[in-house]
């Protein structure tokens, strides 16, 4: 049994596997935003190579911040993120699920977010505390219409297993799709994509809450990234579009989960960055009231028995 524990945190669906997933994922995003920009794009190995070179510098603490919170603060993201990939993948894979599965993911969805703002927070630089003054406001913003969008997908597939999210897609009935969508302009800002952007705004506040980063703490954060490319899409695959399975059930998730990547990477290369309070407003009276008539047609449509409603 621990021997089975220890193989499924560090190599399958651990550790290694989400990594590896995650460094496969960020080339994907790097090489069609590339080829957007009619630009040749890096290798494929490209991402590792970059958080490998940060692992080879030196931790700097900034002198006036708050020392361990600074170091503490970017195991949060890989940690929570590395859980959630468990339970995913556990879920789709083997069909092991447990009642409130789908809740706890979403809290452990939280931890990157957390993880940028304590960490900004704790550098003493103004411009730092600043990111994570938009990191915190972009978090209220997403965190209610996903959280509407997922209540519509727990109405319609009548429980709160994973598994039972994969017995048929959500997404094919209209409250479904209504909540895809806007969970997936949610994981969009999760993602700190363009054109929800604005806590990290290099033009503006040189890399925000990471600024005063560097070596194997920045590398930290660089790795959450690469695995919240795998977690976040995944988790929408799952919910909402029926997940994946073994043998061609598996190609069939890879497929679904390569085109909500390559959809991402669309809104990333085609729109501008928004404003704190435009994201805020977006969210708040664009996704929030999507979700929130994706959540009564799901509703109205479990009371009836309609189910293409």
């Amino acid at each position: 049994m621990v021997g089975s524990l220890v193989f499924d945190f560090f190599v399958f669906p651990g550790l290694l596997f989400t990594l590896a997933a995650g460094i496969l994922a960020s080339w994907v995003v790097r090489k069609v935003s590339a080829l957007i920009q009619w630009r040749v794009g890096p290798p494929l190995l490209q991402p590792a190579y970059d958080i490998a070179k940060l692992f080879g510098k030196e931790n700097i603490i900034p002198k006036g911040g708050a020392e361990w919170s600074y170091i503490i603060a970017p195991l949060l993201g890989p940690a929570g993120l590395l859980l959630a990939s468990i339970i995913l993948v556990n879920s789709n894979y083997l069909g092991t699920s447990f009642i409130g599965d789908v809740i706890v993911v979403l809290y452990l969805l939280v931890l990157p977010a957390l993880s940028v703002v304590v960490g900004g927070m704790s550098t003493g630089n103004s411009l730092s505390a600043m990111g994570s003054n938009r990191e915190l406001r972009l978090m209220v913003s997403y965190e209610l219409p996903l959280l509407l969008a997922v209540t519509a997908a727990i109405v319609k597939s009548g429980g709160l297993k994973l598994a039972i999210f994969t017995a048929r897609p959500v997404a094919a009935s209209v409250s479904g799709a209504l909540g895809f969508i806007a969970a997936l302009l949610c994981i969009q800002a999760e993602l700190g994509f363009i054109p929800f952007d604005t806590p990290e705004a290099e033009t503006e506040l040189m890399g925000g809450p990471l600024i005063e980063y560097s070596g194997p703490l920045l590398g930290l954060y660089k790795i959450s990234n690469l695995m919240a490319l795998l977690v976040l899409p995944l988790f929408l695959v799952t919910v909402f579009l029926g997940g994946f399975s073994t043998g061609w059930g598996a190609l069939w998730g890879a497929i679904k989960y390569l085109l909500v990547l390559v959809g991402i990477i669309l809104i990333k290369n085609t729109n501008p960055r928004l404003r704190s309070d435009q994201a805020l407003k977006f969210f708040w009276y664009g996704a929030a009231p999507l979700a929130l008539i994706a959540l009564i047609l799901a509703v109205v449509g479990d009371l009836i028995g309609i189910g293409w409603v």
